[in-house]
């Protein structure tokens, strides 16, 4: 009989003792979780801090690219060597693919959208060359300039659209 008044009085000092605990076990539960994740944020603003004039950078080389390819500007640029014109028009699709192999590197710091319009607009203008070297009334490297600068005055350089691409891209990391 005795037994039955000790083990309440033992239950009713356990009882607070445990609610106390599992209280203090939730608060430090949820402090080290915040703690964690306020550390988490500090860290990523850290590496934002050091990783954005990266990729800045990156922008600003992936459009010079673009202006130093666009046809109006590259054909000022890169004279050509002889009147042949597919000896000229392997010096310019050199010269471009020399600038692409340049800037390669840069693919890690822009967007996966971003490299492959950058990509399709170096390869758009490639193709431009290509086309107009293949047209019958292009038969000298003087005339290849020609017909390239007068189909840049018809439409939009590829280059262009890429360039505008990386300036809204650009626009939104702020």
């Amino acid at each position: 009989m005795d037994l039955v008044p000790k083990l309440i009085d033992a239950l009713l000092y356990a009882i607070p003792a445990l609610i106390t605990g599992l209280i203090a076990y939730y608060f430090f539960k949820e402090h080290t979780k915040n703690e964690d994740g306020r550390r988490r944020f500090l860290l990523q603003k850290d590496m934002q801090v050091n990783a954005m004039p990266l990729r800045l950078q990156a922008y600003e080389r992936m459009a010079l690219f673009l202006e130093r390819i666009t046809p109006s500007k590259i054909l000022i640029r890169v004279k050509p060597t002889s009147s042949d014109k597919d000896d000229y028009e392997s010096l310019l699709i050199t010269s471009i693919e020399q600038e692409f192999e340049h800037n390669l590197s840069q693919q890690i710091y822009v967007t996966d959208d971003c490299w492959n319009i950058i990509c399709a607009a170096k390869n758009a203008t490639i193709q431009l060359i290509r086309k107009a070297s293949l047209l019958e009334k292009t038969d000298t490297a003087n005339k290849l300039r020609e017909v390239v600068l007068t189909e840049m005055m018809e439409k939009r350089a590829p280059s262009d659209a890429a360039l505008s691409y990386i300036k809204q891209e650009v626009s939104d990391m702020w």
